[in-house]
C-alpha cells in the first residue's frame, strides 16, 4: 500500500508528539539516576523527532562496499601525509602511551586518523538528541540506547566533557576516537592528569584511551598485527580469521611472506583473503582481532593496519586488488561531485560524502555513458565525466 502525503504527515506528527513525552520521561529518569537536573535539562532541551537518525538505524546499505573502495577512501595520500605530520607533533605522547599500554603507537595514531581524521571531523549529530530518538522512536534496541543516553548524561554531569561537545555519530559514539558512552565509562582514561576523562578536547586522553581499549581487547606488542603473504596457486587448505595455527605450519602449507622473511616459529596466525583468491592475502595474529573489536569489519581492520604501516614509513600492500575499476580518494570523491553537477547531474553542494543524492547522480551518469548502473564512486565514471 502506498501512503498518501497526509498519512505520512500524520505519522510524523505522531512521532514528534511521542518524542516530546518520552524525552520528558527520560529527563526524570536521568535525574533519578544522579544526573544533575541542569545538565539533563540543557542536553535534552530541544530534542525533536529526527527522521535521519531513525532512517540510519533501520536502513540497510544499498550496496556492498568493495574493499578497494573502502581502502581508497580511508587510506588516501592526504590521510597518510597528515598521519606523518600528527605522528611528529605527538611523538612524545604516543611513545609514552606505547610504553605504558604496550600498543604500537602507529596503530593508535591510525585509529585516530580513521575515526575522526585526527580530530578534524567529529560527526554530524548531537548525540544526546540522537540517542533520545533511538530510545523513544527507534525500531530496535530501545533499552540499549536508553542506557547509552543515561551514560552520556552522567559523563557530562561528572564534568568530564562539556554538554555542548557531545557531537558524533547517529548511534551515540563521540570523541576523537569515537567511543560509545558505555565504553567511555569503562575504558576512557585521564592521561593528561587534569582530573577529567575528556576524549573530545584532550588529544592525550583520546589516544591513551584508544590504547587502553586495544590492550583490553587483547593487543600484545610482542606480536605484529600480521603481514601480507603469497598463497601457492591452487591452494585449497584452511583459511578464515578464526583458524589460527603456527607460522611454521603455514610454511609447510606453502605460504611465503611477501617482501622476504621466514615463516617460522610458534606465533599463531590465521589466513584471510578479503577479496578472494585473486586479491591480496594476509596472515593475521590475534592483534588483528583486537583491531576488529573496535569495528567488527575486516576491511576496517585492514585500513587501520595499512595506515599504521604507511605512517611508520613501511611498505604498502604489494598485491593489487582484483579490479580494473578502482575506488576514489576523498579528494577525488569531492571532484566527482563537482563533475556530476557540471555535467547536469545535480547532487547538491559537493562535500566529498557519497550519500543517496550522489549515488543517484552517478547512476544517471553511468546510464548516459553506457556503463553498468551501480551508483559506485569509481574511477570509470570519474574519468568519463572528465576527471584526471
Amino acid at each position: 500500500m502506498v501512503l498518501g502525503a497526509g498519512t505520512v504527515l500524520l505519522a510524523a506528527t505522531g512521532a514528534a508528539q511521542a518524542i516530546e513525552s518520552c524525552v520528558a520521561a527520560l529527563k526524570k529518569q536521568a535525574i533519578a539516576a544522579g544526573v544533575r537536573p541542569d545538565v539533563a535539562e540543557r542536553m535534552l532541551a530541544g530534542a525533536v523527532f529526527d527522521e535521519k537518525v531513525i532512517r540510519f538505524s533501520t536502513s540497510q546499505p544499498e550496496h556492498k562496499t568493495e574493499i578497494w573502495d573502502y581502502m581508497a577512501f580511508l587510506v588516501d595520500v592526504q590521510r597518510i601525509e597528515d598521519g606523518k605530520k600528527y605522528l611528529k607533533q605527538n611523538r612524545r605522547t604516543l611513545t609514552a602511551i606505547e610504553k605504558r599500554y604496550g600498543v604500537d603507537r602507529h596503530v593508535v595514531l591510525a585509529v585516530w586518523g580513521i575515526e575522526s581524521d585526527f580530530g578534524n571531523y567529529r560527526g554530524d549529530f548531537y548525540t544526546p538528541h540522537a540517542l533520545a530518538n533511538l530510545a523513544c522512536a527507534g525500531k530496535r534496541r530501545q533499552k540499549y540506547f536508553r542506557g547509552e543516553l543515561m551514560k552520556t548524561l552522567q559523563i557530562a554531569s561528572r564534568g568530564d566533557v562539556p554538554a555542548k561537545d557531545f557531537v558524533g555519530s547517529w548511534a551515540g559514539a563521540f570523541g576523537q576516537t569515537q567511543f560509545m558512552p558505555s565504553t567511555y565509562n569503562s575504558l576512557a582514561v585521564d592521561y593528561d592528569g587534569d582530573g577529567r576523562k575528556d576524549l573530545v578536547n584532550s588529544v592525550p586522553d583520546a589516544l591513551a584511551s584508544t590504547a587502553n581499549f586495544l590492550k583490553n581487547a587483547g593487543w600484545r606488542d610482542s606480536r605484529p598485527w600480521g603481514f601480507e603473504v603469497k598463497v601457492p596457486k591452487g591452494y585449497s587448505g584452511p583459511s578464515g580469521r578464526k583458524k589460527y595455527t603456527s607460522l611454521s605450519t603455514w610454511n609447510k602449507r606453502g605460504l611465503t611472506r611477501i617482501g622476504g622473511g621466514a615463516l617460522s616459529g610458534k606465533l599463531e596466525a590465521a589466513l584471510i583473503r578479503p577479496a578472494g583468491a585473486n586479491g591480496p592475502a594476509f596472515l593475521v595474529t590475534r592483534n588483528f582481532r583486537a583491531l576488529r573489536s573496535y569495528n567488527a569489519s575486516t576491511s576496517y581492520g585492514l585500513a587501520i593496519a595499512l595506515l599504521s604501516e604507511l605512517v611508520a614509513g613501511r611498505e604498502p600492500f604489494k598485491t593489487p586488488w582484483p579490479t580494473d575499476n578502482p575506488g576514489l580518494s576523498r579528494a577525488q570523491r569531492l571532484d566527482l561531485q563537482k563533475l556530476l553537477n557540471r555535467n547536469g547531474f545535480d547532487v547538491g553542494k559537493p562535500d566529498g560524502k557519497v550519500g543517496p543524492a550522489t549515488r543517484a547522480g552517478i547512476r544517471k551518469a553511468e546510464a548516459k555513458h553506457g556503463m553498468p548502473v551501480t551508483g559506485r564512486p569509481s574511477w570509470n565514471v570519474y574519468y568519463a565525466l572528465g576527471g584526471r
